[in-house]
């Protein structure tokens, strides 16, 4: 319902035409995996511990949007 990876979800004051959109779905690590030469075959390669934390600074910025709330870091 609405959540970042089933809706596309961008922000509006930084929407591009013709470019690739900044998104708060996980297309962030998609982006990262090609970029790092996997050869999209098992197994995935570990995830850098900024990429991690890259994600989910963006689900807590599209929390926080959608709902006007912060969401606490664990």
């Amino acid at each position: 319902m609405l959540t970042p990876d089933s809706s596309r979800l961008w922000p509006t004051d930084r929407y591009d035409p013709g470019h690739s959109q900044p998104s708060f779905d996980k297309q962030f690590v998609r982006d990262w995996l090609l970029q790092s030469g996997w050869n999209r075959e098992p197994p995935l390669p570990a995830l850098p511990d900024d990429i991690v934390e890259k994600t989910a600074d963006r689900y807590r910025e599209a929390f926080t949007r959608l709902t006007g709330n912060e969401l606490q870091r664990f």
